[in-house]
């Protein structure tokens, strides 16, 4: 956690080592960032984030590692690519649809880590009705998810499954990099982070449109 002058919260980070991270990645010698988070505007563009990496590289020269690893993305719910490539870390893979493996090497002839593979055979297991995936890895995702099963029962006649990732390794074997949160219909990746009811409404909106669910439908 990050205090700010005034001893208030000013943001956090979480990371973790590798080899127990909840994302769809291979990181086994690198510590993995999970998460970096500034609260307000009036505490950003100060390098504090660059802080808490830092404090992270130092705890993995500490522990020996062979250095660090953080996955981004264009779209929401991941940190900003700019901040970890200011503090020299490079891109090593990718995965669909711009999922990106940045990492910092304390050693250049370490092995990288890599995503893991086969998403599309691993959404192929969620092939029957609405799937949410979720966690407690992440605090907003309880919320999120919460509102999405009312809505999908009260709106749409629709009685999710839910399936909750309770360890690691399950979300090491999750249908996205992501891993922690996902909205499946009939093997069919909806989202792949945690979404707002409007935003799920606006989802489901186009896919009875264009007849992909079926209002009213229930599944056991």
């Amino acid at each position: 956690m990050l205090l700010a002058p005034d001893g208030q919260p000013g943001g956090y980070i979480e990371y973790l080592p590798g080899e127990f991270a909840w994302r769809g990645v291979e990181a086994t010698g690198f510590m993995f960032i999970h998460c970096v988070w500034v609260f307000s505007k009036r505490h950003r563009r100060k390098g504090w984030a660059s802080v808490m990496v830092e404090a992270c590289l130092d705890d993995a020269r500490k522990a020996g590692m062979r250095g660090a690893a953080v996955m981004v993305r264009d779209g929401p719910w991941l940190a900003d690519r700019r901040l970890f490539l200011a503090n020299a870390f490079e891109l090593i893979d990718t995965a669909p649809p711009d999922y990106q493996l940045l990492v910092r090497k304390f050693d250049s002839g370490a092995v990288s880590p890599a995503f893991k593979r086969g998403w599309d055979e691993k959404l192929g297991q969620y092939s029957r009705g609405l799937t949410i995936i979720r966690s407690s890895q992440c605090p907003h995702i309880e919320k999120f998810a919460a509102g999405i099963i009312e809505t999908a029962e009260h709106e749409y006649g629709i009685r999710p499954t839910v399936v909750d990732l309770e360890s690691w390794s399950d979300a090491r074997n999750a249908p996205t990099p992501y891993a922690v949160f996902a909205l499946i219909y009939n093997g069919r990746l909806l989202a792949d982070h945690q979404i707002s009811r409007t935003r799920f409404r606006n989802i489901m909106s186009k896919c009875v449109t264009s007849g992909l669910v079926r209002v009213g439908e229930r599944q056991s």
